[in-house]
């Protein structure tokens, strides 16, 4: 049987429903005690002892992955989509075979998008907020037909928003340049980033993160967007120059923003972004339905037993 370390917080938030199926293939599971991410000091302690880690958005670095070689470790299975905060070179140079489990949420985090940004549009979550308070508000929303909403990658989440969007009767541009074309969907208009920000009602980001498209929404980004316009996250964190997201938001400039993610997890207790009224704040929880994270783990564990191979105990 081999000791895989466990850090992922929507699997973790399920643990129980996996344990007998891991067992069945040679894994015992081991919960790690964490909110949102273990530290790199934490993780270079702990990783020596198990063969295994299926890792959440931990900073899974060469440094991490070397305490964790110098141990047992000798398998991992990176848990959802992103892979930004993994050095998969390292796992290659360290003889530590690795994987993610991609195309398991798309459905999940798009109908998050979706909600956000019909929320944004009638002021859904500043009424309930009112009535909570003891306030009866009837603020003025706008409508979606007719919109235009640019989106921001082209993957399984991409396009799943793309056309729920279309089904409300949003014009959608798609900003991708790993995708050529429409990507089949129909109606679908595509523009290099960040052309054409001046026309779109509503900003939804759904791409992966890379070296390339960090605080891709910055100052001067946003200084091109239409006043008034409407901001979605439910990607990565630092896609947004958050400092520039703020300043924009107090301004007016950008009316309002819905964020399941941020560039610090969690928010931090001081940020502008807790007092501002107009803000949905999320808890990176677009993925974490309960058939999603059955997929997704049950999948995580296929694939680091298929690492260890039959008989490895």
């Amino acid at each position: 049987m081999k000791d895989v370390m466990v850090s992922c917080p929507p699997m973790l938030g399920q643990i129980g429903r996996f344990m007998d199926y891991a067992a069945e293939r040679g894994l015992r599971l081991h919960p790690a005690k964490v909110t949102q991410i273990l530290s790199e000091d934490e993780l270079r302690a702990l990783l020596p002892g198990y063969d295994g880690w299926i890792i959440g958005d931990d900073p899974a670095t060469r440094s991490v992955f070397e305490a964790g070689k110098a141990g047992r470790l000798r398998a991992a299975v990176k848990w959802g989509i992103g892979v930004d905060n993994v050095d998969f070179v390292a796992c290659k140079d360290l003889g530590i075979p690795i994987i993610n489990t991609p195309m398991m949420f798309g459905t999940e985090v798009a109908d998050v998008a979706t909600a956000f940004v019909i929320s944004l549009a009638r002021e859904l979550f500043y009424i309930d907020r009112g009535v909570r308070a003891g306030q009866w508000l009837k603020p003025a929303g706008i409508s979606l037909l007719g919109r235009r909403v640019g989106v921001v990658g082209l993957g399984d989440i991409g396009r799943n928003t793309v056309t729920r969007l279309q089904a409300l009767g949003m014009k959608v541009i798609a900003y991708d340049p790993g995708v050529e074309g429409d990507a089949g969907i129909a109606g679908l208009e595509r523009a290099v980033w960040p052309n054409g920000v001046e026309d779109v009602d509503f900003l939804v980001f759904t791409c992966s993160l890379n070296k390339h498209n960090h605080h891709m929404l910055d100052a001067g980004v946003l200084a091109r967007c239409k006043a008034g316009i409407r901001i979605v996250n439910v990607a990565r964190g630092p896609l947004i120059d958050e400092a520039a997201l703020i300043a924009a938001l107090q301004s007016g400039h950008v009316y309002s923003a819905a964020l399941d993610v941020f560039e610090v997890e969690p928010l931090p207790e001081g940020s502008p972004l807790r007092e501002m009224e107009r803000c949905i704040l999320g808890t990176h929880n677009g993925s974490n339905s309960i058939d999603a994270v059955i997929r997704a783990s049950h999948t995580a564990i296929d694939r680091l037993a298929g690492f260890f191979g039959p008989g490895a105990d």
